[in-house]
């Protein structure tokens, strides 16, 4: 939890605002995923005892989008040559607010919530018996657990400019908002927003940086606001107005993204995202940090310096962070040992069982990989082609480094090393953003690893991330980040595939494959089986699916697969033949990633049959099939255990995945094992790495062109020089 978000532990009484643009739609329509993913959100934190209010615009939009469509049908040719009046606020306010509320009562419906309806106008609040009367309605509204949903009443509102007068008790839905709060003794208000919260300057810039923590006297000089909301009244004017006046009366108010799915809660666990805004903010000490766009750039800044030193200089470097690792070796057991405690205490033990390199202890195995990177052949410069275009005009493309990598990785410090060691290797600035389950040690690591760089590089050639909030503001980088590497789950990756215009490089689901086919020995086939299996079944190149040729039911030889899969520990899962013939429990999905002692099991006809259950049900596949509109992705790593060589020819050429072996357990798909030294992770895309990633995936190329004219740029010139005319 952020320090300055501590206070959420105490937090009960919540009033939550959406505006116009998270409701609806740029065309208009309502924006039906973001409701659902709102509602799913009140409903948990009703569920959890949270008293939720909801403050809701968009009454004026659908109303418009409904009086738009009806005018339309019954408008004659001519009259739609005429120009259009824009409709009346009033009129699509009551037309709108009947459909904004069905929509809100279908959905909390569907999640077994009860909700209510409050219409109010500025006048209304004149009156002190009026707002007597609201505090123990939507008390008694609370106390039973429904969910009041208010809304200004915009079709009887007396003001004659609603939609642009300020004046009065409340003026527009984030005001009403702050004056509820108040009213209602909210403990916390969230301003839902279609950006992050309140930058420094125009949120579509670069250079704008999130403002954690809105201290007036500090920012409001420096705060640049854009245009008013597209839809709605104010835009993030109106909800900085109102959070401050919400805020001096002594009522947080945090504004957030109402797009993502999931703020709302992230919000009351005290996650370090949106703009806070505190009456105390200003008595709190300035949290030292490093912005992400600082971090970013000096780590390009470094990578430079880097690629400038001699191929001996950054070689050394290795082998100094290899020295380094070992020299420190007592100091790294102790950080990582605190890891694993803190991760037993929090009840992580099943995953620290299941990830056998959690701990850093075999740190001579670290520092033995480093130096293997250090003595491969120079990766950068390399020359890949060269062309004489001409008489004297020589053509070159070489290697050259990427740039800037960020990197998120699960909980495996071990993988901070050899990332780190890559990225030097390659000549690449890096930021790192570990598990949390493993801080201390990933801090450890990077102050060693760091320290051995020299001073002619700068230590800031890696920068460690060490908030997930901070995620956010990396990923708008793109003028400086150069690339994203997700290594964790399918979750991690989609949300970080859709949160950045960044390339990214990584895979999702391992859904890896072995299939035994009838030529296979039975003892060679068992002992690749369990090794793709048990070896760490949490890795992505586990085997999830075994296929077994159809002969081994009827010899057996299934019943002993299934025995020793059994006897290991292994939980199994039927397809419809297998679960017919064995009466082993049908699995719900082929398309299901375990990352556990669980695997699906299912019979065969022969290899073509294989290779069709690989294609429908690899990733590729599945998500073609569900999402029509997504890239295809290659599936992982598939094997076939077999002795008839034609056959494991066919699968080979024919299975269409990132890795695809014969008679070697999945496992094997490592880039250490590979002999890259290390890997930064496994690509399933087909751009621009396949399988594990070494120093070649962190490099791209360049272009150098050799000449004796002093003319450049120039085609027509270089030509006649070429040709002997200059």
């Amino acid at each position: 939890m952020d320090p300055t978000r501590a206070f959420v532990k105490d937090v009960k009484r919540v009033v939550v605002k959406v505006g116009t643009a998270v409701v609806t739609r740029v065309d208009g329509r309502l924006a039906l995923g973001r409701l659902g993913a709102l509602c799913e959100q009140l409903k948990e934190l009703n569920t959890r005892g949270f008293e939720v209010i909801l403050v809701t615009s968009g009454a004026v939009g659908v109303g418009r989008q409904r009086l738009r469509y009806r005018k339309l049908l019954n408008s004659s040719f001519a009259d739609l040559q005429k120009p259009q009046i824009e409709l009346d606020g009033k009129e699509c306010a009551a037309v709108g607010q009947s459909g904004l509320m069905a929509l809100y009562d279908a959905l909390f419906s569907q999640l077994d919530v009860t909700s209510s309806q409050l219409l109010v106008t500025d006048n209304d609040f004149r009156d002190l018996d009026f707002r007597m009367q609201l505090c123990e309605t939507v008390k008694s509204l609370l106390g039973l657990r429904v969910i009041p949903i208010f809304n200004e009443n915009d079709a009887i509102s007396t003001r004659r400019a609603p939609y642009e007068d300020s004046s009065g008790i409340f003026w527009d839905n984030d005001s009403l908002a702050a004056l509820l709060a108040l009213e209602l003794k909210a403990d916390l208000l969230v301003l839902l927003s279609d950006v992050e919260g309140l930058y420094n300057g125009p949120p579509t810039e670069p250079q704008s940086k999130l403002i954690h923590t809105y201290i007036k006297e500090k920012h409001q000089g420096e705060i640049t606001f854009g245009d008013k909301s597209r839809v709605g009244r104010g835009g993030m004017t109106a909800k900085v107005k109102a959070a401050v006046y919400a805020a001096s009366a002594g009522i947080p108010v945090v504004i957030t993204s109402g797009y993502a799915t999931d703020n709302i809660i992230k919000v009351l666990q005290g996650e370090r995202i949106g703009t806070l805004f505190h009456k105390d903010a200003h008595l709190w000490a300035p949290r030292k940090e490093v912005g992400a766009r600082d971090m970013a750039v000096a780590a390009r800044e470094c990578s430079r310096r880097l690629q400038a030193l001699p191929s001996q200089d950054r070689r050394k470097i290795l082998l100094q962070i290899a020295d380094a690792l070992e020299a420190n070796e007592s100091l790294i057991k102790v950080e990582n040992d605190a890891d694993v405690a803190a991760a037993q205490l929090a009840g992580y033990e099943k995953f620290i069982n299941l990830n056998p390199v959690y701990c850093v202890s075999q740190i001579s195995g670290l520092a033995k990989s480093v130096r293997v990177l250090a003595d491969m052949e120079e990766p950068i410069g390399q020359v890949l082609k060269r062309t004489e275009l001409a008489d004297g005009l020589i053509l070159e493309k070489t290697s050259s480094p990427l740039g800037v990598l960020l990197i998120v990785f699960e909980s495996r410090p071990d993988a901070l090393v050899q990332i780190a060691s890559l990225a030097i290797r390659s000549g690449n600035g890096l930021l790192l953003k570990g598990g949390k389950e493993a801080k201390r040690s990933n801090a450890i690591l990077h102050k060693v690893i760091t320290a051995a760089i020299p001073e002619t590089v700068g230590g800031k050639l890696i920068g460690l991330v060490t908030s997930r909030e901070e995620i956010p503001d990396l990923l708008k980088l793109d003028d400086v980040i150069d690339l994203v590497i997700p290594r964790g789950s399918n979750k991690l990756v989609s949300q970080i595939k859709e949160s950045t215009k960044i390339p990214v490089l990584g895979h999702s689901d391992g859904i890896c494959h072995v299939y035994v086919d009838k030529s296979a020995d039975l003892n060679m086939a068992k002992r690749i089986v369990l090794d793709a299996k048990i070896d760490y079944p949490a890795a992505c190149n586990a085997m999830e699916t075994l296929l077994v040729h159809k002969d081994f039911l009827k010899s057996g030889g299934l019943n002993e697969l299934v025995a020793e899969l059994r006897s290991a520990g292994i939980t199994l899962h039927g397809g419809p033949r297998v679960s017919a013939s064995l009466n082993i429990t049908e699995a719900r999905s082929f398309h299901h990633e375990y990352n556990s002692m669980a695997c699906t099991i299912e019979i065969v006809d022969d290899v073509h049959a294989a290779i069709d259950h690989i294609h429908s049900h690899g990733r590729h596949a599945s998500i073609s099939r569900v999402f029509p509109f997504c890239k295809w992705k290659d599936a992982h790593t598939d094997c076939i255990v077999a002795e008839d060589g034609e056959v494991a020819e066919i699968f080979l050429h024919q299975v269409d995945s990132a890795a695809v072996f014969h008679n070697v357990s999945t496992r094997f798909c490592d880039g250490a094992r590979f002999g890259l030294g290390a890997e930064v992770g496994i690509s399933t895309s087909r751009i621009h790495a396949r399988g594990p990633v070494g120093v070649e995936g962190l490099l791209t190329t360049r272009w150098y062109v050799f000449g004796e004219t002093p003319l450049r740029g120039n085609v027509d010139s270089e030509r006649e020089w070429a040709s002997g005319r200059l």
